[in-house]
């Protein structure tokens, strides 16, 4: 990028340059430059309506089209000089125009302002940019329900069950399959947050000019059409001087990226030696310098900590917007930068859990025996005694006397006597602990959206039909 400087296009009050190090720091070209292809399109909508309603003739028309076309096939060509002179991408675009098809380029500007111009700009980028976010969602709730199914019955046997945790204390038994289908009741939300903004913000500013609108015959319907929005902002105020459609933007961002950070935990935790439960393939997982047989959660170690930056943008742009005055203000340059990361971001972070959970191995023994241990049953044989008249009160204490029995001589509930199981209550018998496995217990879970494999199966049958939808 080049210091050379020309005369500024809003120069003509001014009878100073503006000094190197303000000029450095008022400049966004170094990234708002990518939002040139939407730049570009907004002003070809832009001087087609003007020659639709006659404020320009057909040949100005075309001659400012063509050369537009040639500008932005520069820039996909990566031939573009950006010149940090011209300040943004507006104004490169606007004076390399210039520079090729002479005075007619500044007839491009009329009835449009930098403020409408960066408004729909923006908005053009941020509502493509969470549609984009939803298929992703989407596609990762897809290889998340195929996994649930998968392991519904692993390998043609039982399905395959983990301990369910409260507090990182085992507490029942769950089918990993329920464990999957939580994430993917989380992902789905999520993705409805992603098209429910976009929805919101499809409404094209253009036209708003600097922020009372325009004395020129414009369509503002027309140019809205022509981009691909529903309509035009109601008022121009509002269209050029706000930024909530980023602050929705960044905040489903955000909301997913604490879904991805907790999944990322448990998948952390259950790949230690210490759980065993499942390894993640060698694609997605790094070495030690100094230990050889270190195999490191990298990538999710980094989706986790990934999520405290885009955490950090909406609440950067909560911000900068806080203080604002109507309509458009240079801090509002600030709206850019964390909308483009957190995007980057959460794209990737979704990309890679895509690749890497079907590739990943989940160990059904291991589960399963850790399952079984901590006493994940235990509520199973209060509610045993509650059916059979015990109110579940006296059932709780109950049981919870035996657990404290059995903890205390290091052993699990199947494996007291039958005299301790009676001489709690007279219903219990060692027969009746052994009997409470962990495949009845999850079996056994029947309520709606429960862990039973027929609940499970539903919630399968249900997401599968809104993916298909």
């Amino acid at each position: 990028m080049t210091r050379t400087t020309d005369k500024k296009l809003w120069g003509g009050r001014f009878s100073q340059s503006t000094a190197p190090l303000a000029e450095l720091f008022n400049a966004s070209v170094g990234f708002d430059q990518r939002l040139a292809e939407q730049d570009i399109r907004g002003s070809l909508a832009h001087v087609a309506m003007l020659g639709q309603v006659g404020i320009l003739d057909s040949g100005e028309v075309e001659q400012i089209s063509a050369g537009l076309h040639t500008v932005l096939a520069d820039i996909r060509a990566g031939s573009f000089e950006w010149r940090l002179d011209r300040e943004d991408v507006h104004m490169n675009i606007e004076a390399t125009l210039r520079d090729r098809i002479g005075p007619v380029a500044g007839k491009l500007h009329t009835a449009r302002s930098r403020n409408d111009q960066v408004a729909v700009d923006f908005r053009l980028f941020t509502k493509e940019a969470a549609l984009d976010l939803a298929e992703k969602t989407r596609a990762l709730r897809a290889v998340m329900l195929s996994e649930a199914e998968k392991h519904l019955s692993s390998d043609g046997g039982e399905a395959v069950i983990l301990p369910g945790y409260t507090h990182l204390q085992v507490a029942q038994p769950i089918l990993l399959s329920h464990w999957f289908m939580a994430y993917v009741a989380m992902l789905e939300r999520d993705e409805g947050r992603f098209r429910d903004a976009a929805t919101r913000m499809d409404e094209s500013p253009l036209g708003s000019s600097a922020l009372a609108g325009t004395p020129w015959p414009i369509d503002r319907h027309a140019t809205a059409a022509a981009l691909g929005f529903a309509r035009p902002t109601a008022n121009s105020l509002d269209g050029v001087g706000s930024r909530d459609f980023a602050l929705e933007f960044l905040g489903a961002c955000a909301i997913l990226g604490a879904h991805l950070s907790r999944l990322s935990e448990e998948l952390i935790l259950y790949s230690t030696f210490e759980f065993g439960f499942l390894s993640m393939p060698d694609s997605h997982t790094t070495g030690s310098s100094i230990m050889p047989q270190k195999k490191n959660p990298d990538v999710a170690e980094l989706a986790r900590g990934k999520a405290g930056r885009v955490f950090g943008n909406l609440m950067g742009l909560l911000t900068v917007v806080k203080g604002t005055p109507l309509a458009y203000n240079k801090d509002l340059q600030e709206d850019k930068e964390g909308v483009f990361d957190s995007y980057d971001t959460v794209s990737m972070v979704l990309r890679l859990y895509t690749e890497m959970l079907p590739e990943t191995v989940w160990h059904a023994e291991a589960t399963r025996t850790a399952a079984a241990r901590g006493y994940s049953t235990a509520t199973d044989l209060a509610d045993f005694l509650a059916r059979a008249g015990v109110p579940f009160r006296e059932a709780h204490e109950v049981v919870g006397g035996l657990v404290g029995l059995a903890s205390r001589s290091e052993r699990q509930l199947w494996e007291l006597t039958d005299a301790e199981m009676s001489a709690a209550h007279p219903l219990l018998s060692a027969r009746v602990a052994a009997e409470l496995t962990v495949e009845a217990s999850v079996a056994g879970r029947l309520s709606y959206g429960g862990t039973a494999p027929e609940r499970v199966r539903e919630q399968i049958a249900a997401a599968k039909g809104e993916l298909d939808d």
